[in-house]
């Protein structure tokens, strides 16, 4: 157990001889000891430590990383560029990371680095802040950790994932739920994510007579909360904007549809920059719905179904988001439980990026070394706290498998606080999963790719209140 320091007066000493503030900057002056424990106690007071000695940390953590080479970063201008064909056939995976979140990163960050990769997102959505316990700066502080833990160098690109308008809230409240969504990209940002998916496909109505009138409100609100994050963005830095014309889980998606969203979402997004009096760049990649669904569908036994992802259609999608709009290409969605013989088609099909979750937190989960006891103490949480969302005739292995993500943040801190070799082993197991993963969507030697593009902007961070009343004591 990483014990977070007592308060900022004590992570201040702990800073003697390895690193020194300066007004709004960390100058480090014993790298190899800033990685050491240092910085485990830093992530871990950044996560559960006093309001203060937590503000503290993760200004520490965030203004040390460029210091030591890695940096917060947009991936607009690399999906830019594949949409002007600098590169094709490379799938970036966007991990959602819900628990064990520093030492998922780091498992992450060194089988980048034993693949040569370096196009890879690490992502949380708004619905999975809720249950995992994460905000933006939390999640962004633990991950930017993990760079610097890993010797990390070069950009860390950090992702919004489904900033979703919910579609009841948005039909009792619509100004209410469009500004809590307003207000998480404004979060998001001052954390440090750069890249942000916007999704109101839920807005999507079907049921009118025309593709454009379906994708009306879908596009509306899109345009809106582009040109909201072009205001809210630092300087130097065009963050990475996703849409998405089709609810997972739903009806495949056209081309028609990407036609349908990209007529209307360019109109009004053109409207909002006159009246801006300036241009604002538009998404740079759009998500589509080709067959899967979150998680995969559950059979009785606990095993997932085998998922038809519909390839054509998404190879289409992308080349029509490439060829007719310079986007990057489409994205995917729900695709972690598919077969691992399956991932090199999403390179084949030229997605520009897939979104993987469940089959990682399933190898958690289903590990020998996951600790049985605190399993049998989630599971019995999930049938006490949330027994009322089974579903009629679901067996336990189904409830328990799709439920069990709501245990990651009541026991975040039993799970961060495992033995050092219990979580060895967890990460040994997922390390070669991620690198096989990078092999098969043709990401693995893409590093000398990213840094010729993606360029460096160093962000200034203010230096929280806390931190000048401790110099100024």
């Amino acid at each position: 157990m990483t014990i977070p320091f007592a308060d900022v007066a004590a992570v201040r000493r702990a800073l003697d001889g390895v690193a020194a503030v300066r007004d709004e900057t960390v100058e480090v002056r014993d790298a190899a000891a800033f990685r050491g424990d240092l910085l485990d106690r830093l992530v871990s007071t950044a996560v559960f430590g006093d309001k203060a000695a937590q503000a503290v940390s993760r200004w520490l953590i965030r203004t040390a990383v460029p210091a030591l080479g890695a940096f917060p970063a947009s991936i607009n201008d690399l999906y830019l560029a594949a949409g002007q064909g600098a590169y094709a056939h490379a799938t970036a995976p966007a991990i959602n990371v819900r628990g064990l979140t520093y030492d998922v990163a780091r498992t992450i960050f060194r089988a980048a680095r034993a693949t040569d990769n370096k196009i890879v997102l690490f992502e949380l959505a708004r619905s999975e802040m809720g249950y995992t316990w994460q905000r933006p700066g939390e999640y962004a502080t633990a991950v930017l950790a993990a760079a610097i833990k890993e010797g990390h160098q070069g950009p860390v690109f950090i992702q919004g994932d489904h900033y979703q308008i919910n579609a009841k809230k948005y039909a009792a409240n619509p100004e209410a739920e469009v500004a809590a969504v307003r207000e998480l990209t404004r979060e998001a940002i001052a954390g440090g994510y750069y890249n942000i998916d916007i999704d109101s496909s839920t807005l999507v109505d079907l049921a009118l007579p025309t593709i454009q009138a379906q994708q009306e409100k879908n596009a509306h609100h899109t345009a809106e909360l582009t040109a909201f994050i072009r205001a809210q963005e630092p300087a130097g830095i065009t963050v990475s904007v996703g849409g998405e014309i089709g609810e997972v889980g739903g009806r495949n998606s056209t081309v028609e549809d990407l036609q349908g969203f990209m007529e209307r979402y360019q109109a009004d997004l053109a409207q909002r920059g006159e009246a801006a009096g300036r241009d604002l760049t538009g998404i740079s990649k759009i998500s589509v719905q080709t067959g899967t669904s979150h998680g995969g569908v559950v059979l009785p036994d606990g095993s997932i179904a085998q998922v038809n992802v519909d390839f054509a259609t998404l190879a289409a999608l992308s080349q029509a988001a490439r060829e007719e709009y310079g986007l990057g290409g489409a994205v995917q969605h729900g695709a972690s439980t598919l077969p691992e013989t399956a991932f090199n088609r999403f390179a084949e099909a030229n997605a520009i990026e897939v979104h993987l979750a469940t089959a990682f937190q399933n190898l958690l989960f289903d590990s020998p070394a996951f600790p049985g006891e605190l399993k049998d103490r989630i599971y019995q949480y999930l049938d006490e706290r949330h027994g009322d969302e089974r579903k009629p005739g679901q067996t336990d292995a189904q409830f328990y498998y799709t439920a069990r993500k709501r245990g990651f943040g009541p026991f975040k801190r039993e799970l961060w606080d495992l033995p050092a070799e219990t979580r060895a082993a967890l990460m040994a197991e997922l390390e070669p999963r991620f690198e096989l993963v990078m092999r098969r969507l043709g990401v693995a030697g893409s590093a000398a790719l990213v840094d010729r593009i993606v360029k460096r902007v160093d962000v200034p961070v203010p230096a929280p209140e806390e931190l000048r009343t401790v110099a100024a004591g």
